[in-house]
């Protein structure tokens, strides 16, 4: 099903003036839509609801929500009917962003419900009532994080990743991305994830998928938390674009490169360590070039 539709990723190293050396792993051209680590979260989550005969998937996201977005376009590709439950009754009767209008060209069912309600999704109550409402679907929960999403995402590491590199950097949001990764790795590699959230509650959720210890995370690079940017930031894409040919967004990876900038020139990294940073895709989220100035 996925692996049909999947292009070659390509490995980008960067030029630098450093004693390390920092290869990009370009996961957002893996595919048009349904790019970087939503692939892998997707992937399984799609041929467990095909095996179990269901044809309809029900997720939950923001209103600039990749994962809606990337789950929009794979339901459409593959025959299924979407629902999404999206944060914000506000935005039922405003335009529609181009992330959620996009979902909507896909064919998703759109249900906006307050923030409060929101704040359930995860409790069984909610979900009884949302079996009510929605029969017959299958449940992708926000961000794509679950088992299944967890088993896809150790397919992101290859042999030769976990041969060639010392250390793997991610950007991390619900925490599924960076776990998969810690399950793949070795135990001479060392994982380190930069927040787009602030606060320590991802360390707690990502312990709950592995019992490794060769990772770390920060929340030092987030800019004041989840989609909040700074002028240094928007400076900093820009710079980077201009310079390696890489397009960022400022949510993920935009926050987990100028983290990987600052550590190098701070020498936090040994000398000779071989770096693979994972670029997670999530362009369709990415600042008009002329909001980044």
């Amino acid at each position: 099903m996925f692996d049909q539709i999947a292009q070659s990723v390509a490995y980008q190293k960067l030029n630098l003036d450093s004693p390390v050396t920092v290869t990009v792993k370009r996961l957002d051209q893996i595919h048009p839509q349904i790019s970087g680590n939503k692939f892998f979260k997707l992937k399984y989550n799609f041929l467990k609801a095909q095996q179990q005969g269901l044809n309809k998937v029900l997720t939950f996201g923001g209103a600039y929500s990749n994962h809606i977005a990337a789950t929009a376009y794979a339901a459409h590709l593959f025959g299924f009917k979407s629902i999404g439950i999206i944060r914000g009754e506000e935005l039922a009767i405003s335009p529609l962003n181009s992330t959620l209008a996009t979902a909507q060209q896909f064919g998703m069912q759109l249900h906006f419900v307050s923030r409060e309600q929101y704040r359930q999704k995860d409790r069984p109550e909610y979900i009884t009532e949302l079996k009510k409402q929605f029969p017959d679907y299958f449940l992708i929960p926000e961000g794509g994080t679950n088992p299944l999403a967890i088993q896809g995402c150790k397919e992101i590491l290859t042999a030769e990743d976990r041969k060639n590199y010392d250390v793997i950097c991610c950007g991390v949001g619900t925490g599924g991305t960076i776990a998969g990764i810690i399950e793949a790795s070795t135990a001479h590699q060392s994982i380190l994830g930069f927040s787009a959230l602030k606060g320590d509650f991802l360390r707690r959720d990502i312990q709950q998928w592995t019992s490794k210890k060769n990772w770390q995370m920060t929340d030092a690079y987030c800019c004041g938390g989840y989609a909040k940017t700074t002028p240094e930031l928007l400076h900093f894409m820009q710079s980077f674009e201009a310079e390696y040919n890489i397009p960022l967004e400022q949510v993920y990876t935009a926050k987990m490169m100028i983290g990987v900038f600052d550590l190098i020139e701070q020498n936090y990294f040994p000398k000779d360590t071989r770096i693979l940073v994972i670029h997670t895709g999530g362009l369709q989220g990415r600042l008009p070039r002329q909001d980044q100035s």
